[in-house]
């Protein structure tokens, strides 16, 4: 008997939703920084096993939206309710809802199994943990419960053995050797973005997105040229900083990240370029993988 399914990730901004997939998978696939809306894409995660397959959905963080990127990260959110076998609601410690009413009606009238995971419990006491429980236990009535702590691992395995219970039979989605749906470049692209949200504070990594314009692998080596692109010329001089130095940061650490993911020498160039209101432009949000409409 073979189990293979889908299951997606859902919660507000920054509970460790994009921790919680790494850690099912081993690998570091989806941003993590303590920054909130650091994933904007859903990221599909493969885990293999001889009897199983777990496609994982890491998604944005649920907001109500300001401008038109936004709008279409949201969407990634609602497509994860379409074709979701689990659907995983993750929490963290002191919170109290989720910011959309109509998100919340949806996992709470959920006809497919619903996964109620209290994050952060390792910041916690026995008293938080007891009042949080309850009230989330609660809230929605149809999920399982489990506290967890993603970043120290605590019943992250109970969680996972739980998932393959409901998977349902199926023959595998993809081939057992994949790790991910998305791209090489794709991953360059998200090892540059994270440490423009580590290093620039307000603004800044919100205006940015990143464009891998070259990737040549070759025996020993991959040579890439990346371009990040702001919505104004003030921003540009901040991510180039003095004499390039802030650049150069970006770069060196992106590089040992990427060396560690692909297992070989990368060669990294980085340029910075003004793309006016790439946000709110529906033709450069659809050329970036954005927009779905």
């Amino acid at each position: 008997m073979h189990k293979a399914g889908f299951v997606n990730i859902i919660g507000n901004p920054n509970v460790g939703k994009s921790t919680l997939m790494n850690a099912f998978i081993g690998e570091k696939l989806s941003i993590i920084t303590s920054k909130a809306q650091t994933t904007r894409h859903r990221i599909l995660g493969i885990v293999n096993g001889d009897d199983f397959q777990v496609i994982l959905s890491d998604t944005p963080g649920i907001i109500k939206p300001a401008y038109e990127l936004q709008e279409s990260m949201m969407d990634f959110v609602k497509s994860a309710f379409d074709d979701a076998d689990v659907l995983i609601y993750m929490v963290e410690i002191g919170e109290k809802e989720l910011k959309d009413e109509a998100f919340f009606n949806k996992i709470t009238n959920s006809k497919i199994p619903v996964l109620l995971l209290l994050n952060k419990i390792d910041k916690s006491n026995q008293e938080q943990l007891e009042e949080q429980s309850v009230l989330w236990q609660t809230k929605v009535p149809n999920a399982e419960f489990f506290p967890i702590s993603a970043t120290e691992g605590f019943n992250v395995q109970n969680v996972f053995d739980r998932i393959i219970e409901l998977l349902p039979e199926s023959p595998a989605f993809y081939p057992k050797d994949q790790l991910t749906d998305k791209p090489e470049r794709f991953f360059v692209n998200e090892a540059i973005r994270e440490k423009i949200l580590i290093h620039y504070k307000k603004e800044i990594p919100y205006a940015v997105e990143v464009d891998t314009e070259e990737f040549f692998e070759e025996d020993d080596i991959i040579r890439m040229r990346s371009v990040i692109m702001v919505e104004r010329e003030t921003q540009k001089g901040i991510i180039i900083g003095h004499k390039g130095s802030a650049l150069k940061r970006v770069g060196v650490e992106a590089r040992k990240d990427l060396e560690k993911f692909f297992g070989k020498q990368v060669h990294l160039e980085l340029y910075v370029k003004v793309n006016k209101n790439w946000r709110s432009n529906q033709n450069q949000l659809k050329r970036f993988g954005y927009n779905q409409r």
